[in-house]
């Protein structure tokens, strides 16, 4: 049985938010000096842990389970937002290798190894996703090309990562599936005082930038019935979406306007161009697509009178269904440990949306402090961190004693 060390997960998970710390959180963007060092280091902590560890050409760390043709992954992302928190995507890292750990120390022979794995730019400094989606396979080569963070091009960028001449792959052959430990960055589980959450499928993600077109006059001498004010049509846009989207996706509809400029942007000036940013989020890709039916023929209405409008895709991620039978044996492993886990949709992208296209994948939350997230005020009860990980060493166990209920064939 894994008997996890809790404070020696807390102690690595406080290492690690050395790297980049920023006062209470961490700026440690993906490819950053601080995230490399940070790779380097947690490369050292597999190796201590007993696993294999390697860098591949996107910066991937991923550690192997020597000894085993078959395991099971567990991973996340050790790159954060700027100034952002301590614990998202670490938690799931750090997690991965205190069990892996805590399972050799063990020393129970078992056929199923564990690997962990920490992806690269899941929060998308130069391109989201970069490392899941090199690690599956799944990222054409002229997406890196065109990938930047500013003026610096990811290729350059990648250019200073030192990496295995023959790196590690997604293999399903080997890998049963994935598990991703997480903070929930929302307040539902501390609002309902649960201490578990169990993802049942990670939101899809529609992003357009919309653009009016009108004509710039004198704000003073204009009549406002004369007017074609660009700007004015995107605040047409703006409400029909806060009041109209959450009535089509229902209560687990996610959607936000990131940005809104006008042109010239004089205080006098009828605004004679507008960009909008809006994107909106769910797990049924039928909401999905009626909302952005409805999105278009919102864009026209509100641009009546003025040049036609353009609605450009910035951002198409389909939603992802988790594996149900993965989610059970959380959940038994959260009741086995006095918890009765929460279902619950993640609003938020992960890796395992990426895995879990292509091998069973699931993920378990933990709660975040007044749900916040992407900040340095991001926190996680210590106690709720060990649980966390604790329940994850359960299913881990309950995995390799029975590898097919990572299939279905339980």
């Amino acid at each position: 049985m894994i008997r996890i060390n809790g404070d020696r997960l807390l102690a690595d998970l406080r290492k690690l938010a050395s790297f980049g710390a920023f006062k209470t959180g961490v700026d440690r963007v993906a490819l950053s000096a601080a995230d490399l060092e940070a790779r380097r280091w947690l490369m050292q902590r597999m190796r201590e842990a007993g696993l294999e560890p390697e860098m591949d050409e996107v910066a991937n760390v991923y550690g192997r389970h020597p000894g085993t043709k078959r395991a099971l992954l567990i991973g996340s992302h050790t790159d954060t937002v700027p100034r952002g928190g301590w614990l998202d995507g670490a938690l799931g890292v750090m997690c991965g290798v205190e069990i892996a750990r805590a399972a050799m120390e063990d020393g129970a022979a078992s056929p199923v190894g564990i690997d962990v794995a920490s992806f690269e730019d899941e929060e998308g400094t130069f391109l989201g996703f970069l490392g899941s989606r090199t690690f599956c396979n799944d990222l054409p080569a002229a997406e890196i090309d065109a990938a930047k963070c500013g003026e610096l091009g990811l290729r350059t960028a990648l250019a200073a990562v030192a990496h295995a001449s023959n790196p590690q792959r997604l293999d399903p052959a080997r890998h049963l599936c994935y598990l991703e430990a997480h903070i929930e960055q929302g307040p539902r589980l501390e609002t309902a005082q649960r201490r578990i959450g169990i993802v049942t499928a990670v939101v899809g993600i529609r992003r357009f930038r919309i653009r009016t077109r009108g004509q710039a006059d004198h704000a003073g001498t204009t009549p406002m019935d004369n007017r074609k004010d660009a700007g004015a049509a995107l605040f047409r846009l703006a409400s029909r979406v806060a009041q109209e989207l959450p009535r089509l996706g229902g209560a687990d509809t996610l959607w936000n306007i990131g940005r809104i400029d006008l042109r010239p942007g004089a205080p006098n000036v009828v605004p004679s161009e507008g960009e909008m940013v809006l994107e909106f989020r769910h797990t049924d890709p039928a909401v999905l697509d009626e909302m952005e039916r409805h999105v278009r023929d919102w864009v026209e209405q509100s641009s009546r009178g003025l040049s036609p409008p353009e609605v450009e895709p910035m951002a198409r991620v389909a939603p992802t269904p988790l594996a149900k039978d993965l989610a059970a044996v959380l959940a038994a492993s959260a009741k086995a440990h006095g918890e009765e886990p929460v279902y619950m949709p993640s609003g938020a992208g992960h890796d395992a949306m990426v895995l879990g296209r292509f091998i069973p994948a699931a993920m378990l939350f933990v709660p975040s402090i007044r749900g916040r997230s992407h900040d340095i005020t991001e926190d996680t009860a210590e106690a709720d961190i060990v649980l966390g990980c604790e329940v994850l060493a359960d299913a881990v166990d309950r995995i390799r004693a029975r590898p097919e209920l990572a299939s279905g064939r339980a």
